[in-house]
């Protein structure tokens, strides 16, 4: 089978416009998580997440597109077009036939859906911009993403709930390695922070509304975010070929089922998944230094996820680091596992360890070292990234250094 790496990589994420300032917000500790600013957010009891701030769409897309592309395509576009430089690859008409783009979202165009529901149900209108489906489809960030580069290859979304960007990425990865494509843009895009879905969230019960503390025995829910990353995957022989830059090798993927509730956790399912992504990778259990968790910060998750963590590892978690980076740029849902790729790779090639932020007290049921509040320079050459979705879909992502 061949060998996969990532060559480039782009994000808009509550840390940062770039991948070079969401890694200096990661290595610093620094919080994204602000007061929300949208129409009507005095009706809501949760009222901070993980937004970006200050952007504008006019800096970027012309009237035309903006009229075409709801905020999680725009932030899908912008992480392309950053990790494709950085990349500096040139799609040939050989070329675009053996490329393609995965992207993981769980809502799609939901500013589009929020929106346009406000002008028929609570303003009558009785008729609504033609644009409306081609931009609240899931697919419309990988449709225009296609379209931007003229990848003409196996091109879809994923919608596994919180898992969409890992199961994105994993299956993009599969595919090269198969050898069915040669190049893939894949990573995932959220943009959720609207009226109606935090109302929707709130129902749940599941939310915070002072701050997201993940592992901390203080903890009382996640917070979400919002934003975007991308990454160009390529044929490893093929990238040094051409001289690219190789930010990361993926060397495994596994993606399991609990089978078992709709929304709790099952410790069996996340260890089967951190277990199939090893075995994936012909990686031994002791060379993880460090695990990119999915760590949301409410009770159920947390202990879980530390549980099945414990039960791969053995006595070797004593000696790992694990942290959730959900403590600063919020949670993406469908685009949380790719800006948690960041991190993983920030550890791989800059060895700075993103910290968990906002731990106050330690909890005996996550008694592990999940680097506290302070980033860690510590160089490691294997790491795990993990997500587990609501309706128990798993999906785990083994890296080693390049």
């Amino acid at each position: 089978m061949r060998r996969v790496v990532i060559t480039g990589a782009g994000s808009v994420n509550a840390l940062g416009r770039s991948v070079p300032e969401t890694f200096a917000g990661l290595a610093e500790g620094r919080c994204g998580i602000v007061d929300l600013e949208f129409r009507d957010v005095e009706r809501l009891s949760i009222r901070i997440g993980g937004q970006i701030r200050g952007y504008s769409a006019e800096e970027h897309f012309s009237r035309s597109e903006i009229a075409l592309y709801d905020p999680f395509t725009q932030y899908a576009l912008l992480s392309a077009r950053e990790a494709m430089e950085q990349a500096g690859l040139e799609i040939s008409e050989e070329l675009s036939v053996r490329a393609g783009v995965i992207v993981g979202t769980s809502g799609g165009g939901l500013h589009t859906q929020d929106e346009n529901y406000r002008l028929v149900y609570e303003e009558g209108k009785n008729r609504v911009h033609p644009f409306i489906v081609p931009r609240l489809m899931n697919n419309a960030a990988a449709s225009h993403v296609s379209m931007r580069y003229g990848l003409k290859g196996p091109s879809y979304c994923v919608a596994t709930a919180c898992s969409s960007s890992n199961h994105a990425i994993g299956q993009a990865f599969h595919m090269i390695r198969s050898g069915a494509t040669d190049v893939m843009l894949t990573g995932g895009s959220e943009s959720m922070l609207v009226f109606g879905g935090i109302k929707a969230w709130e129902g749940l019960r599941v939310m915070s509304k002072d701050g997201c503390r993940p592992f901390s025995r203080t903890r009382n829910g996640m917070v979400q975010g919002e934003g975007s990353a991308m990454f160009v995957l390529e044929e490893r022989e093929r990238a040094i070929a051409r001289g690219a830059p190789i930010l990361a090798e993926i060397s495994g993927f596994a993606m399991t089922s609990d089978a078992s509730d709709i929304v709790m956790p099952s410790q069996d399912g996340a260890a089967r998944a951190i277990e199939g992504a090893l075995r994936d990778a012909r990686m031994n259990p002791e060379e993880v230094g460090y695990i990119n968790a999915h760590g949301t910060g409410t009770t159920a998750n947390d202990k879980t996820e530390c549980a099945a963590v414990r039960q791969v590892f053995g006595d070797h978690a004593d000696r790992l680091m694990i942290s959730s980076t959900k403590s600063m740029h919020g949670h993406l849902i469908g685009g949380t596992g790719a800006v948690e790729l960041l991190a993983a790779i920030m550890a791989l090639r800059d060895g700075i360890i993103a910290p968990t932020i906002s731990y106050e007290e330690p909890d005996p049921e996550c008694d592990l070292d999940v680097v506290p509040n302070t980033a860690r320079n510590v160089k490691v050459t294997a790491v795990l990234s993990n997500a587990f979705a609501f309706g128990g879909l798993n999906a785990v992502l083994a890296l080693r250094a390049a």
